[in-house]
């Protein structure tokens, strides 16, 4: 193992550079927000966002964010990745959260060296989905394991390079509060059609069925468990780096609708004949208030993730009161933001409830950033109870 692990180290350093140059035909992100856009609809009929879309992320970079150096990514800096993903989010919501698994093989690096030498064979741009809950047991084989079952929230599953599952051996250790996830290749994974949501329709987050597939040890890893890749990315908080590409989707949609209510306020008077929405007091008021709320939760997000981030380059381990307000700032920006496109929503009046009018979309969407498991209330109890110095809920930190 050792001598594997020392030749790849050794060709990384020397050639990764070379055989994962940037691709000619690469795109600006501009130019694929632009597609998004233009797209939106389409993903959401679709149910999923299609592989020529997810081609383009690849292009611009999106996939290959959490692919280690040492295999040609790009390993960038959390508060890169996650500006890609606010922006992102301003064109559509399911677009960005199927980009935000770009994030997602922070995760793979827990995996052997071996096996994600294996993975980055044909290039970075490797996509990584997975439905990890509920974790199912496994059973024994010669090798490895037999895993069956069915998973449920695999976002982005249909332009998947790999897929993963949540397996539990039975063996709990240091790892049995951070389920183990099983990667296959998508030809031995079925997807389950079955997303049918009131917003974000076009994340695809299908169901995934396994039966009978046997996955050897080196093909799992524990989620969030001890990375093999010795690089400043792999050091930040795994856990609360995955809630944090989430929930900044919801800063992008909060902007998204403040620019629909400012698009808003010059338009037609009203049927009534009263004054245009600018030249209202309330509305003027109520923008500005929006508009500092979305604002002051921001710069809390990324202020902390760049406090964690130089604290790492620095050399410094990471702290469990630094994982806890990564996690506090992650669930508050879910929270404002989905109030800010609400209040964006009320001031939107009567035409706001039209099914084609942008700021449904947006508040639906917003919506379902904050059901998600990583962003529930709960985290304020966690939050808190780091603060006064009793242990959080399981699986907090």
């Amino acid at each position: 193992m050792a001598s594997v692990a020392t030749a790849l180290a050794s060709h990384s350093d020397n050639r990764a550079h070379d055989r994962f140059a940037q691709p000619a035909d690469t795109l600006s992100l501009d130019e694929v927000i632009d597609v998004v856009a233009a797209r939106r609809d389409e993903f959401d009929r679709l149910s999923h966002v299609p592989r020529d879309v997810i081609d383009l992320f690849k292009r611009a970079g999106i996939y290959r964010a959490g692919t280690p150096k040492r295999f040609g990514g790009d390993a960038r800096a959390p508060g890169e990745f996650l500006e890609m993903i606010e922006r992102i989010a301003v064109a559509d919501g399911s677009a960005a959260w199927v980009a935000s698994f770009g994030s997602a093989n922070v995760y793979l690096a827990a995996l052997p060296l071996e096996t994600q030498a294996h993975i980055y064979a044909n290039g970075p741009d490797q996509v990584f989905a997975g439905g990890l809950f509920p974790v199912q047991s496994v059973q024994a084989v010669a090798g490895g394991w037999r895993v069956n079952g069915t998973w449920k929230f695999a976002s982005g599953c249909k332009g998947a390079n790999w897929l993963g599952v949540g397996i539990s051996t039975g063996n709990g250790g240091s790892g049995a509060n951070k389920p183990r996830t099983a990667v296959f290749r998508p030809e031995q994974v079925e997807i389950v059609e079955n997303w049918n949501v009131v917003g974000m329709q076009g994340t695809g987050s299908h169901d995934l069925r396994v039966t009978d597939q046997i996955v050897t040890d080196d093909w799992t890893f524990v989620r969030g468990g001890e990375p093999c890749v010795d690089e400043p990315l792999y050091r930040y908080p795994t856990v609360a780096y995955a809630a944090q590409v989430l929930a900044v989707v919801n800063l992008g949609l909060a902007r998204a609708a403040l620019d629909v209510a400012n698009h808003m306020s010059g338009g037609r008077r009203t049927t009534t004949g009263a004054p245009q929405l600018a030249d209202r007091a309330y509305y003027r008021i109520e923008l500005a208030k929006a508009e500092a709320q979305l604002r002051s939760a921001r710069a809390f997000f990324y202020e902390t993730t760049d406090s964690v981030w130089q604290s790492i380059l620095a050399g410094h381990p990471v702290t469990p009161d630094q994982v806890s307000l990564l996690r506090l700032a992650a669930t508050q920006i879910a929270r404002e933001g989905a109030d800010v496109v609400n209040r964006a929503y009320r001031l939107g009046g009567t035409m706001a409830i039209y099914k084609t009018h942008p700021l449904q979309r947006l508040l639906r969407d917003s919506m379902v950033v904050t059901q998600h498991a990583f962003l529930g209330e709960g985290n304020f109890d966690g939050a808190g109870a780091v603060f006064v110095g009793v242990p959080p809920i399981p699986g907090y930190l």
